[in-house]
């Protein structure tokens, strides 16, 4: 009878631990439910059929607009492009404790005419057409030394800011010469 239990309660504990490791799937962004992106029309569509088709965009195109003084290019302002539409989704597995790993990543681009909003091309770009991007690692140092965890600990030993003073004065609350 012993026999049996430890081994009925082997066999869960074990079926528990795999089921521990099983992948925790996360999407995020847009999602295509009735309708595919490549159900898109080029010269069909335009602006509002896209939107109806596919709902709104997750993001737009920013594009800067520049002006050139004596022989020097300087950069006026950054400008919303309402003409170039990005539909964006991604797929995450997570497996216990690491760190989640991209499984399926796709971005939509749409862009449209400027003059008739008619849809000029759609381009899919999956997760091998993305580049890895260097961030630069250096640090902007600030002002002041480093303390220890025991100076931290120990900084205000001795102050007194812990107890009342005797002089209610200059404290939050209190008026000047009261006496209370």
């Amino acid at each position: 009878m012993f026999r049996k239990t430890a081994l009925v309660l082997l066999a869960s504990a074990a079926l528990v631990a795999t089921g521990a490791c099983t992948p925790m799937t996360t999407y995020s962004g847009f999602q295509v439910v009735e309708a595919n992106p490549k159900d898109v029309k080029i010269g069909e569509d335009t602006k509002t059929t896209v939107i109806t088709k596919l709902g709104s965009p997750t993001a737009t195109s920013l594009t800067e607009s520049k002006a050139a003084e004596a022989g020097k290019e300087i950069r006026v302002a950054t400008v919303y492009d309402s003409n170039l539409w990005f539909y964006m989704s991604q797929v995450t597995d997570r497996v216990a404790f690491y760190k989640p790993r991209v499984a399926k990543r796709d971005v939509v681009a749409v862009s449209f005419d400027p003059g008739s909003d008619a849809v000029l091309s759609v381009n899919t770009y999956t997760l091998e057409d993305g580049k890895v991007v260097a961030f630069n690692g250096r640090e902007t140092p600030t002002r002041g030394r480093e303390i220890t965890i025991l100076e931290q600990l120990l900084g205000n030993v001795g102050q007194g800011g812990m107890l009342p003073r005797d002089d209610s004065e200059g404290l939050p609350g209190s008026r000047p010469g009261d006496n209370r």
